[in-house]
């Protein structure tokens, strides 16, 4: 089941190196704003945006297995329609290089199958939650 009490959320939030599936260039935009505030507070923002070369000052990747650092955690801001492929390249991607620790579909985002397949490959999962709210809740001072 998807994490959903405190402390298991603050672990989530606790994690540095944050690849946004679909980190958006649009100012306004949650796919935008959301990352933009947790690169504020010092997390590690990597782009997977196949449209775009830079988002965030931040080079902008096709795919999750492009991105070029260690990633923590991966904050998704995609249909819940195309989680499960973007869990599967998470999955491939945890196998392979022996990171990713958690999984976040933000508000709106679910898939209960998808994420049941993360969290037997050992991941933390959180669906349906904004990753800024949580951390202004939690964390923020």
């Amino acid at each position: 089941m998807p994490v959903t009490d405190d402390d298991a959320l603050s672990d989530v939030l606790h994690l540095d190196s944050v690849a946004v599936v679909g980190c958006s260039t649009t100012t306004g935009k949650a796919a935008h704003e959301i990352p933009a505030y947790l690169q504020r507070q010092g997390y590690e923002i990597h782009p997977v945006n196949p449209y775009a070369d830079t988002v965030l000052g931040q080079p902008a990747v096709d795919s999750l297995s492009d991105v070029d650092a260690a990633v923590d955690l991966v904050n998704v801001f995609r249909p819940s329609e195309e989680v499960a492929g973007i869990v599967e390249e998470t999955l491939a991607r945890h196998d392979a290089a022996g990171d990713i620790e958690a999984i976040w579909l933000q508000l709106g985002i679910t898939n209960d199958e998808a994420l049941a397949d993360a969290e037997a490959a050992g991941l933390t999962t959180v669906q349906d939650r904004c990753m800024k709210v949580e951390h202004q809740r939690l964390l923020a001072e």
